[in-house]
């Protein structure tokens, strides 16, 4: 499928997306995805001076696209919350949140692993889905197309002896991503939901500047970052109910 053909797939033509944790490689890759399918991307992230570079490279590659940049603390309730309330009252709607806010810290070994990485990950990896989660899901209900979603690791499925902080964080996020996903199903009845919350599960990612660095590098079984961001933009083709509460692998399950 060339790069038209994706545009003029329709199933985010017109619609609102935010994006957490945008300006990172993935990030990148995303704004540009959602853009070109015809998407309102509103992007957030800690850093403002890269989410700045993040959402001018996102509209320079797709000249008309809509995407706007905001700097929100998502370690605060509040401010995801007036971030959620913003982006309806500005656009009117709301149809997706796509979290992208990551990290890791690992060890040797299971013995010399330090909670100070716990206290960093959870932080990281478990209150920002909490926050956006909280903030976002009575306006995704409101759309007839919303959708969470979450970037997690094998790692939460088989966690190894050094990854104990990550993988436990890991693991956390996609339960209460789950939970979510059971309040979007409740929520829909008999008639089934009309938002999902689903985890795309990858072994880690890899971007162009990381095999620059590493040219001998086989990253076997990671994600490219342009294949994540087509992954993401995917689950807006997929019927909420078929979608909600999924685990959708794009590495080989363990």
């Amino acid at each position: 499928m060339n790069a038209t053909d994706r545009a003029d797939s329709g199933a985010l033509e017109g619609a609102v997306v935010a994006v957490a944790g945008a300006a990172g490689p993935a990030g990148r890759a995303t704004l540009l995805r959602l853009a070109e399918a015809g998407a309102t991307v509103v992007a957030s992230d800690a850093n403002p001076e890269r989410l700045a570079e993040a959402v001018d490279a996102a509209r320079y590659a797709h000249g008309g696209a809509t995407v706007t940049g905001d700097t929100v603390d998502l370690l605060d309730p509040a401010a995801a919350r007036d971030w959620a309330v913003k982006t309806e009252k500005e656009f009117g709607r709301v149809d997706g949140l796509v979290h992208l806010v990551g990290g890791w810290r690992g060890s040797a070994g299971f013995a010399e692993t330090s909670l100070a990485d716990w206290d960093f990950l959870e932080k990281l990896l478990i209150r920002t889905v909490q926050s956006t989660s909280l903030a976002f899901q009575d306006v995704l209900g409101r759309s007839d197309r919303g959708r969470y979603v979450l970037i997690s690791a094998a790692g939460a499925s088989s966690p190894t002896a050094g990854n104990a902080a990550y993988s436990a964080s890991k693991a956390a996020a996609e339960a209460w991503t789950l939970a979510l996903a059971d309040s979007f199903r409740k929520a829909g009845g008999d008639q089934g939901p009309t938002a999902a919350a689903a985890i795309l599960v990858v072994k880690a990612l890899v971007h162009d500047a990381m095999r620059a660095e590493r040219p001998n590098a086989k990253f076997a079984g990671f994600t490219d970052v342009q294949e994540l961001a087509e992954a993401i933009a995917g689950v807006w083709d997929r019927p909420a109910g078929e979608l909600n509460g999924q685990r959708l692998w794009l590495t080989p399950q363990p």
